[in-house]
């Protein structure tokens, strides 16, 4: 397990009660191979039409709120996440992780644990008297954190690509130290494209943006 995933699970161990946390969808799905798998298809099925409900995840979110304002009143320790409110994060950051435009990442486990890290971190900031849908809040929150994750990668991964395309120019496959390799595996053309892709967002987003032309009055 990498450094980043240790970090996160600790986090979330000292906030969530860990055994209840742990929802083993992939023991219940993948790994506890039953014969009655047209059971366990219907019963996929029903949670896929409805996985959370969105009335009983805001009490819960507003029960939570008030047990940390409690403690913050009493200067006591900060309460773990319920089993429930556990359960219902980590299921929005698994199936927004299944989505075509998520779902093909090798780093997916990374994205998912920085997900429910960031749920963790602002559930007490959900404001109840603006919003009853903690279901839109917190997968916006996992939404924008995919997005970050993704973001990192391909910059981590655009710096490689950007040595490597270096030092094949000056007919090198490795430096002193070993820190920085050529990427043999991956095609050179594959290499200049990737390279490419990137440096033209960054123009992009540092491009000025273009005004809005203002409409006219009347009269």
């Amino acid at each position: 397990m990498s450094t980043k995933k240790c970090m996160v699970w600790q986090l979330i161990y000292q906030i969530v009660d860990f055994e209840h946390f742990l929802v083993d969808k992939y023991d219940k799905i993948v790994y506890n191979k039953t014969n009655n798998k047209k059971r366990n298809k219907n019963m996929a099925a029903r949670k896929t039409r409805n996985y959370i409900n969105n009335p009983d995840f805001l009490v819960a979110v507003i029960e939570h709120k008030r047990l940390c304002d409690e403690a913050r009143a009493n200067n006591t320790d900060l309460p773990r996440v319920s089993k429930y409110l556990g359960e219902c994060i980590q299921s929005i950051a698994y199936r927004l992780a299944t989505r075509p435009n998520f779902s093909g990442y090798s780093f997916k486990e990374d994205m998912i644990m920085d997900g429910i890290e960031n749920c963790l971190r602002y559930i007490e900031n959900f404001n109840d008297e603006k919003s009853n849908n903690p279901f839109a809040y917190f997968t916006q929150i996992i939404w924008f954190a995919f997005l970050r994750r993704i973001a990192k990668e391909k910059k981590h991964l655009y710096t490689k690509l950007k040595s490597s395309q270096a030092l094949l120019a000056m007919g090198e496959t490795h430096v002193a130290g070993g820190d920085i390799q050529l990427h043999m595996n991956l095609e050179a053309d594959y290499i200049d494209s990737f390279i490419q892709d990137y440096e033209d967002k960054i123009k992009r987003d540092k491009a000025p943006k273009e005004p809005k032309p203002e409409t006219e009055k009347n009269g």
